[in-house]
């Protein structure tokens, strides 16, 4: 592995960064306790590690990476998470370390806009009996689409209270009728709403019309990692002190540090803490709090939303369906809308990742492998009768993933965006990091990795002191490899 998993690290044995059964010597160096191995928490612990921080970092699972987790039982690199760099540009964070990794992009849009993370350029949209939705019509609706958000923004500035995203949709419709669509044109524009879905990862009945496009993008698009994220997450864990499959229970604080337990028993002790879990995992109360956080923060974790978007990746022997970025299934409701990510273009691999989200999403969590592998087959056989079968699969399921609980975060109705600084701020000892701390931009890798460094920094200069230097090994910048064929 390219990080090592040092279960007796002597740096770390002589520090306060240490277990129940270890002896503690008295050093001058502040120690750190980093729970969470997804990117904010690797984020979190290299930038300690570099500032010569004593740190360990605990991990439930039996890898690094959480919501990052790329699979190779197909003898290649697929990520069952996130997959996508937002921001194709140097002013992402990730940008220099992925250019230095010399690992390619590939560009599925230049737009950065949350509505399409894909140009509308290389697609083939369908209706449920197989026929071809023509391109004219598809922009038609995507105008159209774009037209009727503009209307549901103004029904946004007129209404002091909160609502769904549907109910002001359903507003302009009764007062703007000419904007509503009939047949294959309303398919379609269900085909739309079903990827704004996919975007928040979660139902329009849910998402926040005074939210939904709160969230800032950098500019560059939207590009795939084709070789996979994790390579960055190796990169970033070489030389940390991680402890796998240590799931945490209890964290205590007291003034002079925090203590914390995993579930074999075994107790940590450090000056503070850094919390970088899922938001889902923190909603859960898995983790039990002495004392308890304050009311503020409980109530951040318990109103800001959390999604579920999911992957079944079908692995075929060769390639049978057109070549194109994405495949569609428009439908008279977003739940009957499919949405096919064509890997074959990015990564020559005959590989469709089926990508359903929310109530979707949940039910489809709710039936086995295989038979999500075939619910998703079938949706490809609507469009592609003559379609072979794969010869495997892999299912994602986030929201019942005891470590994740959910895939990222979203404004809920009637929830303020300020929720996301709430989740962020420190309570005494403790530090938070995590994309649901991300205030502009929560649910992306490049925000996680924020919170993680800042979550680092904040701990260092406002709790250890003023004296603590941040050392930040300038990674020296490489222009991306950004491909789009």
């Amino acid at each position: 592995m390219a990080f090592r998993v040092d279960q007796s690290n002597r740096q770390l044995n002589t520090a306060h960064c240490s277990s129940s059964n270890v002896e503690k010597r008295h050093t001058a160096s502040p120690s750190v306790i980093v729970i969470g191995g997804g990117f904010a928490g690797i984020a979190a612990a290299r930038a300690l590690h570099d500032a010569s921080i004593q740190v360990v970092l605990l991990e439930s699972r039996d890898r690094v990476g959480g919501r990052v987790h790329t699979d190779y039982s197909f003898g290649f690199p697929i990520d069952l998470g996130a997959s996508w760099l937002h921001g194709v540009c140097k002013e992402n964070p990730l940008a220099p370390l992925i250019g230095k990794l010399g690992l390619p992009l590939y560009r599925t849009s230049g737009d950065d806009s949350v509505l399409y993370d894909h140009d509308l350029e290389s697609y083939a949209l369908f209706d449920v009996d197989g026929n071809h939705v023509c391109q004219e019509l598809v922009s038609k609706v995507g105008q159209a689409f774009e037209s009727i958000l503009k209307e549901a923004n103004k029904v946004r500035e007129e209404h002091r209270e909160d609502m769904s995203v549907l109910r002001a949709l359903s507003i302009v419709f009764k007062r703007r009728p000419d904007l509503r669509l009939e047949g294959l044109s309303h398919k379609v524009l269900q085909w739309y709403l079903c990827r704004m879905e996919g975007w928040f990862a979660a139902d329009a009945d849910t998402i926040s019309i005074k939210g939904w496009d709160e969230e800032k993008l950098l500019p560059g698009g939207h590009g795939l990692m084709v070789r996979g994220y994790l390579p960055v997450i190796n990169t970033l864990a070489k030389g940390l002190d991680i402890r796998l499959s240590h799931r945490v229970t209890k964290v205590v604080r007291h003034n002079y540090g925090v203590k914390v337990t995993v579930e074999s028993g075994k107790t940590f002790t450090a000056d503070a803490a850094i919390i970088a879990v899922p938001l889902g995992v923190l909603k859960s109360n898995r983790i039990k709090f002495e004392p308890r956080l304050p009311a503020w923060k409980e109530a951040a974790i318990a109103e800001l939303g959390i999604g579920i978007e999911n992957k079944i990746v079908l692995h075929f022997k060769e390639v049978f369906w057109p070549n194109v970025e994405f495949l569609g299934v428009v439908a008279e409701t977003t739940y009957g809308c499919s949405y096919f990510l064509n890997l074959h273009k990015a990564t020559s691999h005959p590989v469709l990742v089926y990508m359903p989200a929310g109530k979707l999403a949940r039910d489809i969590e709710k039936i086995s492998d295989e038979a999500a592998a075939n619910f998703a087959f079938l949706q490809l056989k609507k469009i592609l009768p003559n379609a072979s079968n794969p010869i495997q699969w892999l299912v994602s399921r986030w929201g019942t993933d005891e470590n994740s609980l959910g895939s990222y975060s979203y404004d809920r109705v009637g929830r303020p965006h300020n929720l996301y600084e709430k989740l962020r701020i420190p309570v005494d000892n403790l530090f938070f990091a995590g994309e649901a701390t991300s205030i502009d931009y929560p649910g992306s890798v490049h925000g996680a990795y924020s919170t993680g460094t800042m979550a680092a920094e904040d701990c260092m200069m406002r709790f250890l002191g003023d004296d603590v230097e941040y050392h930040n090994n300038n990674i020296f910048s490489v222009p991306l490899l950004i491909s789009r064929m």
